[in-house]
């Protein structure tokens, strides 16, 4: 039997780079696009996501507030987030599947302002082929929009 000592080292992996000034992919969890039965296209998990675990985010063009307010004027649907009183998140030219998250009045997941990022965590252990849903709360629809999250308990407008 050979010693320990006299064994060849095995050579170390090569660390994965990506070429600079590529972010690196903000998502934790597989999420993919899909028709939703709540509104138009929707994120749906791709594998299993753990209770309180994060999912992913979006990123996109960062804006004043003021200009995202001039962007979401007159529009049904919108893909921006403010992450500040004076900065937002334009997401409507990104690649990351979050942007589609739909709203439910018994959302399954939240979405959490961090450092300027846009990241969504899951409430509750949410399974392989379930939409990822989160509750908007205040909109620029003000309450004029009506909600088809088809919910129980659904409040009818968002």
């Amino acid at each position: 039997m050979p010693r320990l000592d006299t064994l060849p080292v095995a050579p170390e992996p090569a660390p994965v780079t990506r070429p600079r000034g590529v972010p690196a992919d903000p998502q934790k969890y597989a999420v993919q696009v899909a028709p939703s039965r709540i509104d138009g296209q929707g994120a749906f998990a791709a594998e299993a996501v753990p209770a309180r675990r994060k999912i992913g985010e979006i990123r996109g063009e960062p804006i004043s507030v003021r200009e995202a307010r001039r962007r979401a004027k007159g529009r049904q649907r919108i893909m921006i987030v403010e992450v500040s009183e004076t900065r937002a998140i334009d997401a409507t030219d990104s690649a990351d599947p979050l942007r589609y998250t739909n709203h439910s009045c018994r959302p399954n997941a939240v979405l959490r302002i961090r450092q300027g990022r846009v990241e969504f965590y899951a409430m509750r252990d949410i399974a392989a082929g379930e939409e990822i849903t989160v509750n908007y709360g205040e909109t620029h629809h003000e309450g004029r929009l009506a909600c088809r999250c088809g919910a129980p308990g659904c409040v009818g407008a968002i």
